[in-house]
């Protein structure tokens, strides 16, 4: 009787084994697809508070009035991390676009990109409302 259920046994063992890794693969590509989403989200969040910190001073605004876009780049470069790519686009209140040269730190190699929208006044005598796009993307 026990040679008869060995050849069984084995064959429940062999489809067990099976399951095990085919439910192992679902919770593994499971995992990969939220660690990406939360990686988008903290680069999003990073840029965000990089944005708030530089108008926290007024000098976001300042940088935008004088049209000293150099200054406002290596401002940048300065707050965010190392190893983070970054892409700035001023548009006025008609979504007319305000800088002339490009406010970047290098290309896009990276398949995640995230996107910033802030809202920026100027501190001056004169009230100007300034909207930015701030793409970031980890550099590969």
């Amino acid at each position: 009787m026990r040679s008869k259920n060995r050849g069984q046994i084995r064959i429940i063992e062999a489809f067990l084994a099976v399951f095990i890794i085919f439910s192992s693969l679902m919770v593994s590509a499971n995992l990969t697809l939220t660690q990406n989403k939360t990686k988008c989200d903290d680069l999003a969040s990073l840029g965000l508070q990089a944005l708030m910190k530089l108008d926290s001073g007024g000098s976001l605004g300042i940088y935008i009035d004088c049209e000293d876009w150099f200054s406002l780049r290596d401002a940048l470069n300065t707050v965010l991390p190392s190893g983070v790519s970054f892409n700035l686009t001023i548009y006025n209140k008609q979504m007319q676009q305000v800088n002339n040269a490009v406010i970047s730190n290098g290309a896009f190699n990276s398949q995640e990109i995230a996107f910033v929208e802030y809202v920026c006044a100027s501190q001056g005598s004169i009230f100007h409302c300034y909207i930015i796009h701030l793409y970031l993307a980890v550099a590969a």
